[in-house]
């Protein structure tokens, strides 16, 4: 008695790899879209930020952080005022809660421009990095992050290559060293941003940079 050999036939072999070539391309177009929210996200972060800088100087006249009236506010604790001189004091990545680029996001806070978080600590954005602000030096180096920076400057951290590139592109002129965007390539939250500023984007897909972008 003959055994009958059973198998798949080149049509349904055919079908199969079809299915998992439509598998591949939309959990690969899916990831795309989350980067692009991410940037969208990003951007917002830039945009938000700004406005609530400005909200705050409109109603107080005076800067976050700096504002010497911050007392005005003495629920749940006591706020701490800056000194008035119109100089943010502190690197965006803070090495004090007394620093007033920490201070920064307290008053934010306590006057309603900005939710999340609590205190002095720095907002997350969507890539497990910083947001953090300080005042641009306006040093004459070449190539430094902060050239030619002399007003309060907004850094975003730990952004992917990918996502660096796209911000600059829509934000700016797409170059890390010029512009109101600037770039510096470096992973995670650096202490400094004045310094390292690159010629230009390499897209790798491991490159992280910290972006900062001026008032």
């Amino acid at each position: 008695m003959k055994t009958r050999q059973t198998g798949f036939t080149l049509v349904e072999i055919a079908i199969v790899l079809v299915i998992i070539g439509l598998l591949l391309g939309g959990i690969l177009k899916g990831q795309e879209m989350i980067i692009q929210a991410k940037v969208k996200n990003s951007i917002t972060d830039f945009s938000g930020v700004s406005a609530a800088y400005y909200g705050y100087q409109d109603r107080y006249r005076a800067t976050p952080g700096d504002d010497p009236g911050a007392n005005r506010w003495t629920t749940p604790t006591a706020a701490t005022p800056g000194d008035g001189n119109r100089i943010l004091v502190g690197k965006y990545k803070p090495a004090a809660a007394t620093d007033e680029s920490a201070l920064w996001w307290d008053h934010l806070r306590r006057s309603g421009f900005v939710t999340g978080g609590s205190g002095v600590t720095n907002p997350n954005n969507s890539f497990n990095g910083i947001l953090g602000v300080e005042q641009g030096d306006g040093a004459a180096t070449p190539g430094a992050v902060l050239d030619g920076f002399t007003n309060l400057i907004l850094c975003s951290t730990n952004l992917p290559d990918k996502v660096a590139i796209a911000l600059d592109v829509q934000m700016d002129d797409g170059q890390p060293g010029s512009g109101a965007v600037r770039g510096q390539l470096v992973s995670g939250d650096p202490a400094s941003i004045a310094t390292n500023a690159v010629s230009g984007y390499v897209e790798t897909g491991t490159n992280s940079y910290t972006l900062c972008r001026q008032f």
